[in-house]
């Protein structure tokens, strides 16, 4: 069983019902603002992870991955409800989904993203993974919020035209075709979320436009990432942790 254990966290993989509830519950509370389960179809074909506060056990984090032996098989992801990726059924290697990941609102530690990251390295590196790829959110469904920061995605980190996702969903924010402005760099690092700035550290791409999803309360960018595209000296740092 994949387990990490760094400074006061663990990272873990779910075994139980009960394990995969707790999961449920911090998602609810995470993306929902209330108490409750968070639960969909896919949770039953994916694989857990927790994030635990080893001092008192509280869980913190969780995430699912969902792995695939290639891209024939990206029509089974939970992105492909959103977005059109038959370019991506051409992807000859391993890939990995990561979905539903959130840290429990109530707790502000970069250690804890630091420490998740490391074990889905650890995954990656173990399954010999060659693409990461998932839904990345801005909370809120209001474009106008995030304008500097759908810039940059723009101007810097579109996807390869040989991957690009294609409009699927009935309502999206088109910004690589609206937006006509110099972002402010600041201001867009600000209003973008942790864990797609993580992504686009490593050398991740965003699809060309953002699905608004009124059920989960954001909207959302298709982001992929190709693990050998990901700079030496980042691998370092994040196999570091893993390690």
């Amino acid at each position: 069983m994949l387990s990490l254990k760094k400074g006061r966290y663990l990272t873990r993989l779910a075994e139980t019902p009960e394990q995969i509830s707790a999961a449920q519950r911090l998602r609810h509370r995470a993306f929902h603002g209330s108490e409750g389960l968070d639960v969909d179809a896919f949770d039953a074909i994916c694989t857990h992870f927790l994030v635990e506060d080893q001092r008192s056990g509280r869980l913190v984090c969780c995430f699912r991955v969902l792995p695939l032996p290639g891209g024939d098989q990206i029509g089974r992801s939970y992105s492909a409800q959103f977005y059109e990726l038959s370019a991506l059924a051409h992807f000859p290697g391993p890939m990995v989904e990561m979905g539903r990941f959130c840290i429990d609102p109530e707790i502000k530690d970069p250690d804890i993203l630091r420490v998740a990251w490391g074990a889905l390295t650890r995954y990656v590196d173990e399954n010999q993974i060659e693409m990461l790829f998932g839904c990345s959110s801005f909370h809120g469904t209001d474009a106008a919020e995030y304008l500097d920061a759908f810039a940059v995605l723009k101007q810097r980190h579109l996807a390869p035209r040989r991957w690009l996702p294609r409009v699927k969903a009935p309502q999206v924010f088109k910004f690589a075709q609206k937006l006509r402005r110099e972002p402010d760099a600041k201001q867009a690092m600000l209003r973008m979320p942790p864990l797609l700035r993580t992504y686009l550290l490593m050398g991740g791409w965003v699809s060309d436009h953002a699905v608004v999803d009124r059920h989960m309360n954001t909207l959302h960018v298709f982001t992929g990432l190709e693990i050998n595209a990901i700079p030496p000296a980042r691998k370092r740092l994040l196999r570091g942790v893993a390690g």
